[in-house]
């Protein structure tokens, strides 16, 4: 099975830190580029971050100075570390990568999905 997922997520306070993580399945030799997303109730899936593979990163305006996008190539790992969370931080967070199989030199795959919902 060629799959990622998604752990971490749960019920926080505003102000407060989770650290999300993607971990690939043992059918992927490779993870290439790696992204996270979410998808808040009522909204379309957003960007949070990307990082490629050498660990060069972008992020959304919204996540600048308070997540932080980083992985483990020898665990075949992505991390998403989010601080100061904030109410509109809320939504189901996917990890979405490039990964090359056994059989396949490029793959385009998602997470399953995590929640993270940030409430007092």
């Amino acid at each position: 099975q060629v799959q990622l997922v998604e752990s971490g997520g749960d019920l926080v306070q505003p102000g407060g830190s989770l650290r999300l993580s993607c971990a690939a399945s043992r059918s992927i030799f490779r993870i290439d580029d790696i992204g996270w997303y979410r998808q808040a109730p009522g909204k379309e899936r957003e960007l949070v971050a990307t990082i490629t593979r050498s660990g060069t990163t972008n992020y959304a305006d919204f996540a600048k100075g308070r997540f932080t996008i980083s992985r483990d190539n020898p665990k075949k790992e992505g991390y998403l570390q989010m601080n100061s969370l904030k109410p509109e931080d809320t939504a189901v967070y996917f990890c979405h990568a490039g990964v090359l199989t056994f059989i396949s030199q490029n793959v385009q795959i998602w997470g399953q999905g995590t929640l993270v919902t940030v409430s007092s």
